[in-house]
């Protein structure tokens, strides 16, 4: 069994229920006469009640995807109900709910967080039925927000004295590749952790790499973000000065596409500024707190980040123009103000 114990007796019932409930999902190779999925379950039964149960906080645009995939991948996935409910179409594939984030850490063996920012992965860790009120000795904890590399240092610390180990696993490839599990994931923490945690972070993401101790995983991301921020600001400065000059922007991305200008970002972003496709696969809201944790940082150790600088002004620009909630590729629309020019006028 997971060291959770709810694998054989939870949301099934009981072993003979898991069996009965995984072959009528059709997992059985098609079998349904009496009797016959017994035999035909009984291996499958055995891996996935081997497999470790993972509590999933934070089902939002990035959570969610990601925990339907360990769904589907066989994982018993619990959620918790604290204040709102847990997405139907998760309900549907077998997600197990409880009340409160403290339950949630009781029931599984591996709790995974995924949330906006710092001071919400402190309070769903060590707030009022908190996730730390529901830990024994032997859980991993493994928070794939991105916060502040120096308060992760210190969630761990306080996961570890609980006899628990802790992963920062920060990601990248936003809504897209997490609907895609095709994620990057900066790990920091115990290499033993690590592999114990890998079978789960393959489920969702293809780029997975141990980068050092606690921490190191969100200074990774923390880097990963201001790469992620300049290039989408040299690609929106590209096309406003293209179409301004009378080029369509559209051509000029695709001609661009086949040269060393060539990104994922030119081909994703580019197109969302070039069709004004700005619903949110990542809040600039959400960048300017990965920027605002760069510029923090640089600062507490003598570094100068100017463009890093320039690009959050920008990121500001859109906020203060009512675009906080839009997709970070919207930083075109602050250059299009300044241009007094929008794309394919």
């Amino acid at each position: 069994m997971g060291r959770g114990g709810i694998q054989a007796e939870g949301r099934h019932g009981s072993r003979t229920g898991l069996v009965q409930e995984i072959c009528r999902a059709g997992q059985c190779g098609g079998v349904g006469q009496a009797g016959d999925w017994r035999r035909a379950g009984r291996g499958l039964l055995k891996r996935r009640t081997t497999m470790d149960t993972i509590g999933f906080i934070g089902l939002g645009i990035m959570g969610a995807p990601m925990a339907g995939h360990l769904l589907d991948a066989g994982y018993i996935v619990v959620a918790s109900d604290h204040r709102s409910k847990p997405p139907a179409d998760l309900v549907a594939k077998g997600l197990k709910t409880v009340s409160g984030h403290n339950a949630v850490a009781k029931t599984a063996d591996i709790i995974v967080t995924m949330v906006p920012d710092t001071p919400e992965v402190a309070d769903v860790l060590f707030g009022d039925n908190g996730v730390a009120a529901g830990l024994t000795e032997g859980k991993l904890v493994i928070d794939m927000s991105s916060i502040s590399p120096i308060e992760t240092k210190a969630f761990a610390k306080k996961i570890n004295n609980f006899g628990c180990d802790y992963l920062d696993a920060p990601v990248s490839g936003g809504e897209v590749g997490a609907k895609a599990a095709s994620l990057t994931i900066m790990v920091g923490g115990e290499e033993k952790a690590f592999e114990r945690a890998r079978p789960v972070f393959e489920k969702m993401g293809k780029n997975i790499t141990l980068v050092g101790p606690n921490g190191v995983g969100q200074i990774t991301k923390v880097a990963n973000q201001i790469v992620v921020a300049l290039t989408i600001e040299a690609v929106a400065e590209a096309l406003v000065f293209s179409s301004k000059a009378g080029a369509d922007p559209a051509k000029v991305r695709q001609a661009l596409m086949g040269g060393l200008a060539a990104s994922r970002i030119l081909e994703v972003h580019g197109e969302r500024m070039i069709k004004r496709s700005f619903s949110p696969g990542f809040r600039i809201e959400l960048h300017q707190k990965d920027l605002n944790l760069a510029l923090e940082g640089a600062k507490s150790l003598g570094v100068s980040l100017p463009n890093t600088s320039t690009t959050q002004q920008l990121f500001n620009s859109c906020a203060a123009n009512g675009g906080a909630k839009e997709d970070h590729s919207a930083l075109v629309r602050a250059l299009e103000r300044m241009a007094g020019h929008g794309l394919g006028e």
